[in-house]
């Protein structure tokens, strides 16, 4: 069942096209001084982001530092380090140039820039304290280098705090970037494997947002185009990286599910997936994913109550013929193979079947609300086995 009752906010201006950062320089931008925020590796440099981005805060006067430590699941204590330079270089607003790692550390940093104290007090969840943000937050500028979290356009931030094995999302209505730069020409080097990880990522916020208790008519209109747009261009994009129609679609599917997860929710499949990065901080968030996900959709179709659903997913995704919810995983599973990410193993990977218990109990801990978005609440043992269906 679809609530007919819904509410629909996402304040960020999006800005979309190739080559588009590249006018940077024309919009009013959020403060006089940022701090940029990019990863540790050396990608945004060898690629030339910096150098772009850096050219068009020169025209427009800004004046910036650079925070370049952020790993692929942020951590409580980089952003921590971040927030506090930021304060002591006076910056007043964020950027957060790179992959939803960058993003969201944005946003945290931004929270704690402008509020002090504790990243943890502010989060909810697990062992976080769940007080309020009294500070409006610096503004936020997020520059997506990649398409999959779509964090450029939602609230949302998911930050690790190894010390008690837990990822946590948090967001609120004061948590949106201001501006979002969505240019495809800054997605060309990403290799095919980095591509189709977080493509697939794209698609999977798209699928479990059309399938949560929460989907409205809004979202369902974000949801079935970011799923027809995957469909149709990630293999492309993923064979032939300067393809750069291919790269925009992928890119607008990303942009569509950020979006969507700004007014719905996502399902267990993500707080698992949550559950186990918490507990292996190198399994990058999308590989994770994409190891669960046909055990985890086989196992919604064989409990059937969202058959129709699947049957209208496997139609977006470009299937022919659709006769079963079945037929959407099989379009699933098509796509993995085509792009060379079918049967990973999470052995490979350090993940131990003794983990599982664990995994389910940091998952339910910290993201209970995506269990109750699904139309029946998954139990332990669903879990596990939805996850013993992932192991080889």
């Amino acid at each position: 069942m679809i609530f007919m009752d819904f509410k629909y906010y996402i304040p960020t201006k999006i800005l979309f096209g190739n080559g588009i950062l590249d006018l940077l320089h024309k919009e009013k931008l959020p403060g006089e001084k940022a701090l940029i925020v990019v990863t540790a590796g050396q990608s945004a440099i060898k690629y030339g982001y910096i150098d772009r981005l850096q050219q068009q805060l020169n025209k427009s006067g800004i004046k910036y530092v650079i925070y370049n430590k952020i790993m692929s699941n942020t951590t409580k204590d980089q952003v921590m380090e971040a927030s506090k330079i930021a304060v002591e270089n006076k910056c007043d607003f964020v950027i957060g140039l790179g992959g939803g790692s960058c993003m969201d550390a944005a946003k945290a940093i931004a929270i704690v820039a402008a509020n002090g104290g504790d990243l943890w007090n502010y989060f909810h969840g697990g062992t976080a304290k769940a007080q309020l943000v009294r500070n409006v937050m610096l503004p936020v500028v997020a520059i997506t280098t990649t398409a999959g979290t779509g964090s450029e356009t939602d609230q949302w931030m998911v930050i690790s705090n190894p010390a008690q094995n837990e990822k946590i999302g948090f967001g609120y209505s004061k948590s949106f970037p201001a501006i979002a730069v969505v240019d495809p020409t800054l997605m060309t080097s990403i290799p095919p494997n980095l591509t189709a990880y977080h493509g697939l990522d794209a698609l999977l916020h798209s699928t479990e947002g059309y399938l949560s208790t929460k989907a409205n008519p809004i979202s369902d209109l974000f949801a079935l185009e970011s799923i027809r747009l995957i469909g149709k261009s990630l293999i492309n994009a993923v064979r032939d990286g300067e393809d750069l129609e291919a790269r925009g679609d992928v890119a607008l599917a990303s942009t569509l599910s950020g979006m969507l997860m700004a007014i719905t929710s996502l399902t267990a499949e993500h707080a698992m997936e949550d559950g186990l990065s918490g507990l292996h901080p190198d399994l990058l968030h999308s590989i994770g994913l994409i190891m669960i996900s046909e055990a985890y959709y086989n196992h919604i179709a064989e409990l059937g109550h969202s058959n129709d659903r699947m049957v209208v997913m496997a139609k977006a995704l470009g299937m022919i013929n659709v006769k079963e919810p079945q037929d959407f995983v099989r379009g699933l599973v098509r796509i993995l193979k085509a792009c060379g990410v079918y049967g990973m193993k999470m052995s490979d990977f350090g993940i131990k079947t003794e983990d599982f218990p664990v995994v389910v109990k940091l998952a339910k801990q910290n993201a209970s609300s995506e269990f109750y978005a699904e139309k029946k609440v998954l139990t332990d043992e669903e879990c596990i086995r939805i996850l013993e269906k992932s192991y080889s």
